[in-house]
């Protein structure tokens, strides 16, 4: 594989405005239900002391992917020339076994049962363009890369697992380790 491509979030700058969503349904076509992109909340705390943190959070386009190995017909594979995970519809059976093998929640299903996921704009990437909710995004809390690169920005933690997830974050509020942040949205 060529390189590795991912999302780099910086969660301080994200403005919970779901204009990510809203571009990643607009260009995707996708239908009334599945979101592909989604501004994922967590609250904690007592009164006064309540804090909210947010993720922009879509598929993790995995250097191993469980949801690969998981189907049975082979409808998931990974672009050899940038790792993005990509599903062929037409070869789907709707058997959900994806989606049971993902920990990170990205298979979504429609009316037709099949799954779909964020493919990380991979047309636009090919005309040269950035993906719609990067490109959307107004406090560019957006953006991708190479992972290699993307982890080495100030304040960025990869988070782990067996998955291999390519996705950086930057957490939200001074004080809150960002592996800590991490486990709150990405489960090991």
């Amino acid at each position: 594989m060529a390189k590795q491509l991912g999302f780099y979030v910086n969660a301080g700058r994200c403005v919970q405005c779901q204009a990510c969503e809203v571009a990643c349904k607009a260009v995707n076509h996708t239908e009334l239900g599945p979101r592909w992109r989604r501004v994922v909340n967590r609250w904690d705390g007592e009164f006064p002391n309540v804090t909210n943190i947010a993720l922009s959070k879509a598929c993790m386009h995995c250097a191993k992917p469980s949801c690969l190995a998981a189907c049975p017909v082979e409808a998931i594979s990974k672009r050899a020339e940038d790792g993005i995970v990509v599903v062929d519809r037409e070869k789907c059976i709707g058997c959900k076994s994806c989606g049971a093998a993902c920990p990170y929640g990205a298979p979504q299903y429609g009316k037709s049962g099949k799954m779909q996921k964020c493919i990380l704009c991979y047309t636009r990437l090919d005309a040269g363009k950035q993906p719609a909710c990067v490109s959307t995004c107004p406090g560019e809390a957006l953006s991708f890369g190479p992972v290699e690169e993307i982890a080495r920005r100030a304040g960025a933690v990869q988070p782990e697992g067996v998955n291999q997830p390519s996705f950086v974050i930057v957490p939200a509020y001074r004080g809150v380790k960002a592996e800590e942040y991490a486990e709150a949205f990405f489960p090991r």
